[in-house]
């Protein structure tokens, strides 16, 4: 199976915009329009979107419900959506706007119960985001860092149900270095789950070295909207 290509849509004040390493301080807007910026993506080849409510995650609650819904009606390519969501309403409230898969993230580390009633419910339709800084997850907006190795939560998530994570390594998101292709290797060689490659791509090489290591996927944002790496031949290298 070919590994697939994300773009990463980040929204914040109804922007879309890219953080340096998590910090809500640095930030590079990219658009004022990100409803037209997925319709982009998807003309290029993307095969899916991935989209994060930074106000969400910081203040714990979605704060771009509507902009999310435009958004998944504006593309005919499946969407996944994270930031602030804590509560199997939310999970429904996501889907019922068209959200194929929705992201837990502070929900997981904080609320295990949360993750394995949302499998028994959603099923497939779960992601778990596995955040680490220095090994370490890290959540509510990166901002908490935890005593809990990035390999133990895939291991207690998978135990809830989870079948799916996203792995983002936050020293290196959005920085344009290069993944932390050690601990994908580690987290890739977990039995049973899909692992989704995030931060620090920087070039179509990183892209293929990830899609050797067996991922499922790898998100890509900054790369992309410098024009570091162009989705057209991100595509074209994996085909």
């Amino acid at each position: 199976m070919t590994m697939e290509v994300i773009p990463a849509i980040d929204l914040k004040g109804g922007r879309c915009v890219r953080l340096y390493q998590g910090d809500y301080g640095r930030e590079t807007v990219y658009s004022e329009d990100p409803a037209g910026m997925a319709q982009h993506w998807q003309s290029l080849g993307a095969p899916r979107l991935h989209l994060v409510d930074l106000d969400g995650a910081a203040k714990g609650e979605p704060c771009h419900l509507a902009l999310v819904g435009r958004i998944a009606a504006a593309v005919k390519v499946p969407v996944q959506v994270g930031g602030g969501i804590r509560s199997m309403e939310t999970i429904q409230q996501l889907l019922d706007l068209g959200v194929q898969r929705v992201i837990l993230g502070t929900a997981a580390a904080e609320n295990p119960d949360l993750v394995r009633e949302a499998c028994r419910q959603f099923g497939q339709a779960i992601i778990v985001s596995v955040d680490a800084r220095d090994g370490y997850v890290a959540t509510r907006g990166w901002l908490e860092k935890t005593s809990v190795t990035a390999s133990e939560m895939v291991r207690q998530m998978a135990g809830l149900g989870a079948k799916r994570f996203i792995c983002t390594d936050i020293a290196r998101d959005g920085t344009l270095t290069q993944p932390n292709f050690a601990v994908i290797t580690e987290l890739a060689a977990s039995p049973g789950v899909a692992i989704i490659a995030s931060g620090g791509v920087a070039s179509v090489e990183h892209i293929t070295r990830l899609s050797r290591l067996g991922v499922e996927g790898v998100i890509v944002g900054r790369a992309l909207y410098t024009g570091d790496v162009k989705l057209e031949e991100a595509l074209a290298a994996l085909a």
